[in-house]
């Protein structure tokens, strides 16, 4: 998978732990290799997770690789970004987006 640098990826595995137990609200990015608006998020999800790591955690989940918690949370289109918060996820979007864009519909959940 191509990882947005300084940005974890989760897996089947470790979902549970990384995101549905953060004490911060945690950004998902459900991505492809495959998928060519996956990587022109690249940069704005290493910007985001820079800038605004104090309050929020920024992860990348590889759908191919980790079909359970795809199906789980029925993600059928990428890139799709889901925010959980306490475990619940409070705020799905599908398709890629401009930096400032994302902010915006990030500011009611951090």
């Amino acid at each position: 998978m191509i990882r947005a640098a300084g940005v974890a990826e989760v897996t089947d595995a470790d979902f549970e732990t990384e995101v549905l137990g953060a004490s911060l609200p945690v950004l998902v990015e459900f991505t492809a290799d495959w998928c060519p608006p996956c990587r022109q998020m690249g940069p704005v999800l290493t910007a985001l997770a820079v800038e605004e790591g104090e309050r929020l955690k920024v992860v990348q989940l590889d759908v191919d690789t980790n079909p359970l918690t795809t199906n789980a949370y029925k993600v059928l289109s990428m890139p799709t970004f889901m925010v959980f918060r306490d475990g619940e996820p409070v705020r799905s979007m599908v398709g890629a987006r401009p930096k400032r864009r994302l902010l915006e519909e990030l500011t009611d959940v951090l």
